[in-house]
């Protein structure tokens, strides 16, 4: 079983910020396997599917990002998860909208999202998708990566998250070295 997590914040007010890239990313995944986000456990939103012969469990933490890696502790123990076969897809402040990165390891770079799984799973070597968002540092963080994406930025934004489904594709029959190297463009 593979567990696809996106990284976000629940409720109205924060659809379509910044740090909700992962819902949407995880949104636009279910659209191509026609699934719909109806089930709940262990304080987050899930939705399953069969592609290629592998199931796939779509989640949506709904605690605050900052306790993401609670309810991802949960569902790697409920469902007996093994972490290489986790994808955990977030924004990145340090990354410009448009462009994305695959890695299988790493620091938080300050997101507390991140340091939240990396604390409940002890370990910082799961596999990631990292959306840029940019960064303005003119604005507090916190209101920016709470704030709405503007028209441009989403522009730029729909190209990632069409690349995000072919990504999905790939995800199950390739190891992710191979996915790596196929995805992560030279910028």
């Amino acid at each position: 079983m593979k567990l696809i997590v996106g990284l976000g914040n629940p409720g109205k007010e924060y659809e379509k910020t910044r740090h909700n890239v992962g819902y949407m990313a995880l949104d636009m995944i279910a659209k191509y396997l026609n699934i719909e986000f109806k089930k709940r456990k262990f304080s987050g939103f899930y939705a399953e599917a069969n592609y290629n012969g592998e199931k796939y469990l779509l989640l949506k933490p709904e605690k605050y990002m900052n306790l993401s890696g609670e309810v991802i502790k949960d569902y790697v123990n409920f469902f007996k998860i093994d972490l290489k076969d986790m994808l955990v897809i977030h924004d990145d402040l340090d990354t410009q909208i448009g462009i994305y990165r695959l890695r299988y390891q790493g620091s938080s770079g300050g997101h507390n999202g991140l340091k939240n799984i990396e604390a409940n799973l002890n370990t910082q070597k799961y596999n990631r998708l990292k959306i840029g968002i940019s960064n303005n540092k003119t604005m507090d963080t916190k209101d920016y990566v709470l704030g709405k994406f503007t028209d441009e930025e989403l522009t730029k934004l729909k190209d990632v998250l069409n690349i995000v489904i072919d990504i999905f594709k790939d995800y199950g029959v390739m190891s992710f070295d191979n996915l790596m190297n196929k995805y992560n463009k030279k910028v």
